[in-house]
């Protein structure tokens, strides 16, 4: 029983931020590691798409369409891994998916290819 859950997302203007979050708990067990954490979108009548990965130790990749403007970044102590959103645009609407590639949960084992529900994100112009 290991959930993802994200939370941040809302509405802004285009040219502001915000950030996302998103904490991996797995009940009353203890995570021990954390593998790749990334974040996708998906916008109406579109594909989802990845947007950005960070691994284990901290190497970084974006999508074309965010560099420069979103960072994703982890804080292993609290299983979470954050999604830093600037000079937002409209095209960035969309509904954001957090996802953990394997997630070792102390005494349970591994758990691989996690998602969370969601965050919404809208910016307007």
């Amino acid at each position: 029983q290991v959930q993802l859950v994200e939370s941040g997302g809302g509405s802004v203007q285009a040219g502001g931020s915000l950030r996302l979050s998103c904490e991996a708990s797995a009940a009353s067990r203890s995570i021990f590691s954390i593998n790749a954490m990334s974040w996708s979108r998906q916008a109406p009548v579109k594909q989802r798409v990845l947007v950005a990965l960070i691994t284990s130790g901290g190497s970084t990749n974006y999508a074309d369409s965010v560099k420069g403007r979103f960072t994703i970044s982890r804080d292993n102590a609290k299983n979470t891994v954050y999604l830093q959103m600037n000079s937002m645009k409209p095209e960035d609407t969309a509904l954001y998916y957090c996802n953990a590639d394997r997630i070792t949960v102390i005494n349970r084992g591994s758990y691989s290819d996690l998602w969370g529900q969601g965050t919404q994100v809208t910016v307007s112009s």
